[in-house]
């Protein structure tokens, strides 16, 4: 049996397995809140996967290896154990419905990565700049089908403008406190979820070709995104902190609470993938993939 303070992030749940994940968000979420009004975000998820399976009209599968079905359910497994953690950490939980947004939202926070039917030229990755003003139209699209109102999707999209990098979140006009908490809980989900991934590492060599079919620059090779990502981390560090406002720090109370954890599991496995990070950087450049041995 594996005791509690040797359990790693990994083995709380498949996170190879959106339906598995999703059915960890659902647990968490019925600790605070009623069942039924999780079926909502029930909806929400089968769209999800219709639209990325390409079984979504108007629209083609999901064609980009980074951000694909598992980077958004690793950033719903984490705003899910924010709100939770949140919630048994303070005197009053956070509404229901916003809480239900919050997760719709992450469902959708990436879906301007997915084409159009009608477009075929390249893969979403082209709409890399862009996409998640690309995303919020899609929101706002899709919750007018579904009948949400018009102030639903201004919520849901202030809250997918946060996991923008270039996004001015002090400039954005949140319309309540709630509003506000969740939005930095998913800009910071969104950072968590895909750095605390077991395949983060080798996932990367996926997200520099998004990068370059999607003009990005500053990134001449996979091994220079590599490089940079310890920049980034620093640049990371400092936005959940300053700009988030140390929101992430929740998560201690939902593994302490949930599993006798009495640390952040997202912090020490980001920290794992940082220190291997160091380690393949000082190896030569040629040789560098030989030591990205996971499996996605």
């Amino acid at each position: 049996m594996i005791r509690s303070k040797d359990i790693q992030l990994s083995q709380l749940v498949n996170m190879k397995a959106p339906e598995a994940v999703f059915e960890e968000v659902k647990n968490i979420f019925i600790q605070h809140y009623p069942v039924k009004d999780f079926q909502a975000v029930r909806t929400a998820f089968k769209d999800f996967n219709d639209l990325y399976e390409g079984n979504y009209p108007g629209y083609r599968a999901c064609n980009t290896k980074f951000h694909d079905k598992i980077h958004t359910t690793d950033a719903l497994a984490a705003i899910a154990r924010l709100i939770d953690g949140y919630n048994i950490r303070a005197s009053h939980k956070i509404p229901m419905k916003e809480a239900r947004l919050a997760l719709i939202a992450t469902i959708l926070h990436d879906t301007g990565y997915i084409q159009q039917q009608n477009d075929r030229k390249g893969t979403g990755a082209k709409y890399t700049i862009g996409h998640v003003q690309r995303s919020i139209d899609f929101l706002v699209k899709y919750f007018r089908r579904i009948g949400y109102t018009k102030n639903d999707s201004l919520k849901a999209g202030r809250m997918i403008n946060c996991t923008g990098l270039s996004a001015q979140i002090k400039q954005i006009k949140f319309s309540s406190p709630a509003e506000r908490l969740l939005g930095y809980m998913l800009g910071s989900a969104d950072l968590l979820g895909q750095m605390a991934s077991r395949t983060y590492l080798e996932r990367l060599v996926f997200l520099y070709r998004e990068f370059k079919e999607g003009h990005v620059k500053g990134y001449s090779s996979e091994f220079e995104l590599l490089k940079k990502t310890l920049e980034f981390y620093e640049q990371t560090k400092v936005r959940l902190e300053n700009i988030f406002k140390g929101v992430n720090k929740y998560a201690v109370y939902h593994f302490r609470k949930r599993y006798g954890i009495g640390k952040d599991l997202y912090q020490v496995t980001i920290d794992r993938e940082i220190s291997y990070l160091k380690k393949i950087l000082g190896n030569e450049r040629g040789a560098f993939k030989n030591m990205l041995k996971r499996k996605v």
